[in-house]
């Protein structure tokens, strides 16, 4: 069994990394986070060229490796233009959403000028002025930060050296309660990090090792849908993506499970890998649902069409209102510890 500890550690981790802004191409403290956790549970790791990280989590058998994959990138948005008014039009980075983001407090990230604060609202957005504020579609064309500064032109805010390009980062909002519940923007796939971590403490801490080989790799580009496309070591035969599960009508999985994906948007995934997931889950005892996910693509497929000729699969804690405020809960992630443990043999 996994020990409650582990689960602990997992969200513990979890929300030091919900913590540390991390849009897609703004990862660099995120990675470093990671890398020094890995290290400090004795891995060897190292960064990938983009600025991934690769842990190697014990094994043997290098010639039948495994390649687990987990993403800290987020979503968030970029400045795309300054407006009259100093305040800006933005550019989603990756599935941000509109209606997901309207009223959310914000961190614009200069290049060189330091952080300054502000709110994605709707353009006009005081419902006693705006007679059409309920019927206006919320696209980010109509939407703007407010900054948290004293600017009324573009010259105003230029001169707080914002400029076309800034990463503008969300607020998480992150919390645990005491039922358990795990709540956040972000989780999809912070969450799926935090439990890579608590896979590397459960080997490290019991002195346990896989058979095969096995490597993490934490992809910082896979809301952008590059994330899993290289730096996969010769030797290995499989991927498995730890990302969020897929929770919402028409799907069996809750927050407290772990789901395990047979087919989402990209095609089915190996039907073996399917299969000795699902043994996994059986032999370990957790409680697990099998779903086919509507609109959802992966890192492992990421990996798939950048060439590699390896089997693939994917499971995840369950995670309600993805791309949103999402919830998950400890639950689901022991689940998908156990299915790893049982997958790995250990």
């Amino acid at each position: 069994m996994i020990d409650q500890k582990y689960v602990d550690y997992a969200v513990e981790q979890t929300m030091k990394l919900l913590a540390i802004d991390s849009p897609s191409g703004y990862t660099e403290q995120a990675a470093e986070a990671c890398l020094n956790e890995f290290r400090a549970l004795g891995c060897k790791v190292w960064l990938t060229g983009k600025g991934g990280v690769v842990a190697e989590l014990g094994g043997e058998n290098e010639q039948d490796a495994l390649w687990v994959e987990a993403h800290i990138d987020t979503l968030g948005g970029m400045v795309s233009e300054i407006k009259s008014n100093g305040r800006l039009r933005i550019s989603p980075l990756g599935g941000l959403r509109p209606e997901n983001t309207e009223a959310e407090n914000c961190r614009v990230v200069t290049k060189f000028n330091g952080v300054y604060e502000g709110t994605l609202q709707l353009d006009n957005a005081s419902v006693h002025v705006n007679g059409s504020y309920g019927d206006t579609v919320r696209k980010f064309t109509c939407m703007e930060v407010v900054l948290d500064e004293d600017v009324k032109s573009a010259d105003d805010t230029k001169k707080l050296g914002i400029s076309a390009g800034d990463i503008v980062c969300f607020d998480p909002r992150s919390r645990v309660t005491e039922k358990g519940y795990i709540k956040s923007r972000f989780l999809d796939d912070k969450l799926s990090v935090g439990i890579l971590l608590g896979l590397a403490k459960y080997l490290h801490d019991e002195g346990v090792a896989p058979k095969r080989k096995v490597y993490a790799h934490v992809t910082v580009y896979e809301e952008v849908g590059h994330g899993g496309a290289g730096s996969v070591p010769a030797g290995v035969t499989e991927a498995i993506s730890v990302d969020m599960g897929c929770v919402g009508e028409g799907l069996s999985c809750t927050e407290k499970q772990v789901s395990i994906c047979a087919k989402d948007s990209g095609g089915p995934y190996s039907y073996d890998v399917v299969k000795r997931l699902i043994a996994a889950a059986k032999k370990e005892e957790a409680d697990y649902a099998v779903d086919v996910y509507p609109h959802y693509g992966s890192d492992v497929e990421a990996t798939l069409q950048a060439g590699y000729d390896i089997r693939h699969g994917l499971i995840g804690a369950g995670v309600y209102a993805s791309h949103g405020y999402e919830r998950s809960h400890k639950d689901g992630v022991k689940n998908a510890l156990l299915v790893l443990k049982g997958y790995l043999e250990v």
